[in-house]
Order: C-alpha cells, then sequence, then structure tokens
C-alpha cells in the first residue's frame, strides 16, 4: 500500500531543493502499467511531450495547467483526468504534486 498524501509531501520538499523546481519517482511498474508521483514547484513547467497509449492525471496537491494544441485545462487538488492523445506540457499552478497512470503497449 502506498500513502500518496505522504508521498506527495515529501517530493515536494524534494522539488523546493531541486534547482529545476521538480522531483518525481516511479512507485509502481508492473508490466504495462506504471504511476509516477510527480511533484512541481509553482510556475515549473514540464516541457511538451507525447502521450503514452493511455494515461491519467489525478491532483494530490495544488493545482496544474496541462497545455495542448485542443487546449488547456486546469486541475484542481481531488482533479482526475484522462490525457488526450497528443502532445501536451503540464505547468505547475500553484506547488503541486500529481499521480500519473500510464499504460504502454
Amino acid at each position: 500500500m502506498y500513502d500518496l498524501h505522504a508521498i506527495a509531501e515529501e517530493h515536494l520538499v524534494a522539488a523546493h531543493r531541486d534547482e529545476h523546481g521538480r522531483s518525481a519517482n516511479l512507485i509502481v511498474r508492473e508490466r504495462p502499467l506504471r504511476q509516477s508521483v510527480i511533484a512541481l514547484t509553482a510556475g515549473t513547467s514540464l516541457d511538451e511531450h507525447n502521450t503514452p497509449p493511455a494515461a491519467s492525471i489525478q491532483v494530490l496537491r495544488g493545482v496544474i495547467r496541462v497545455t495542448a494544441r485542443s487546449g488547456d485545462t486546469e486541475l484542481p487538488m481531488g482533479a482526475l483526468y484522462l490525457l488526450p492523445p497528443e502532445r501536451h506540457g503540464v505547468t505547475a499552478v500553484t506547488d503541486a504534486a500529481f499521480l500519473l497512470t500510464a499504460v504502454n503497449d
């Protein structure tokens, strides 16, 4: 069992210590399923990148913005969002942590 609240807090502390304002850890790797906790300090972004065949984001703390060609979506704490099948980026509106769930072929 994983305590996502504690993991999110731990990575937010680490993100504040990191010169790039981010911290991440792969917590589940079970064949095609991968789950990672990612923490970003306010204003920090993950540059545009490809989406796996299936992926979702669950915001554990703070607010993030997902940017994509089809439009931007702001996600508050508690939101669960299915990532569209297109390139996207992520920006922390506030200090934030989220669970990225991805299924790869």
